[in-house]
């Protein structure tokens, strides 16, 4: 099947007037999917393009599974649209993370990215202010490219981006493939095979109406590695990302709490605190296996 089926996915959508939601409410399955689909990170099983398919043949008549293999302008016909004009307005998905240090992010990657593929649980505080924190969840793993794929989500925030190692750091772009949100982040990584927790900041608008840009701490722990059964780690990450991210602070272990809830300013900084926010490595709780005891028994 063509690496460009996400263009294809979101022609039929536009030709049928379909959104991402209701296609998975009508195919039954958890809109992050459908939204990994749109942003190319992942391509239907076997099973899901049956479904699909079958979705679109009771629109269009005689649709088969063949019908993907078209290109885009073929398809576009098929739907019954000028080729022309639908060719004509359709981006170009890019092969890789569009990057002038593109080899570099590869090469580091093939010598770092095991340390960090994996499911992680993230722990920041909620921006609403409500004194809460979310736990929210990520599936890390390395594509066709050789670059680190994340998924990223809870409670209805679902983002699709990427992890590149560089340095001793992490630097993270991702997209909320629904709203349009960007997030970005750059995380301390211990330097062992295997990153067990790493921590950094992370900046993103808020949901309120101005979509307020903001930066605040966040805490990654790994919780499972990798299967080696890409549909069940899938299904997985859409289990856990499913319910309310939203923790009361009591449920976060006190040190957790203090490293990242902080008051930085001035005032602060003339106290000996913090003038900016920060996450300097002496403070990071970032480790490897080894690496200490778990944080809630610090």
């Amino acid at each position: 099947m063509s690496t460009a089926f996400s263009e294809k996915l979101r022609l039929a959508l536009k030709m049928l007037s379909l959104s991402g939601a209701r296609l998975a409410g009508e195919l039954n399955i958890d809109k992050s999917v459908v939204s990994r689909w749109l942003s190319g990170a992942v391509q239907p099983s076997a099973h899901n393009l049956s479904l699909l398919t079958a979705l679109v043949a009771a629109r269009i008549d005689g649709f088969s599974t063949l019908d993907w293999e078209r290109d885009l302008k073929g398809l576009a016909a098929r739907f019954g649209a000028d080729p022309e004009v639908v060719g004509a307005g359709q981006a170009t998905a890019p092969a890789g993370m569009p990057l002038a240090i593109l080899d570099l992010a590869v090469s580091t990657t093939a010598l770092r990215g095991a340390a960090y593929e994996g499911l992680f649980r993230s722990t920041r505080v909620d921006p609403d202010g409500a004194g809460d924190f979310l736990n929210e969840h990520a599936l890390v793993r390395r594509d066709a490219r050789g670059l680190l794929r994340l998924s990223f989500g809870g409670g209805g925030l679902t983002a699709e981006g990427w992890v590149i190692p560089l340095h001793s750091q992490l630097y993270v772009v991702a997209t909320d493939v629904r709203s349009g949100i960007m997030l970005f982040g750059v995380f301390n990584g211990p330097a062992s095979a295997r990153a067990d927790v790493f921590d950094g900041l992370v900046l993103a608008p808020t949901v309120d109406i101005g979509r307020t840009p903001t930066a605040m701490p966040m805490y990654c722990e790994r919780i499972a590695d990798l299967s080696g059964d890409a549909a069940a780690d899938e299904r997985r990450f859409a289990a856990l990302t499913a319910g309310d991210p939203r923790t009361p602070a009591a449920q976060i272990p006190e040190r957790l709490r203090k490293h990242l809830l902080r008051d930085i300013g001035p005032a602060q900084h003339a106290l000996g605190g913090d003038y900016l926010l920060t996450m300097p490595i002496v403070r990071s709780l970032a480790r490897g296996p080894g690496g200490g005891a778990p944080l809630e028994e610090r």
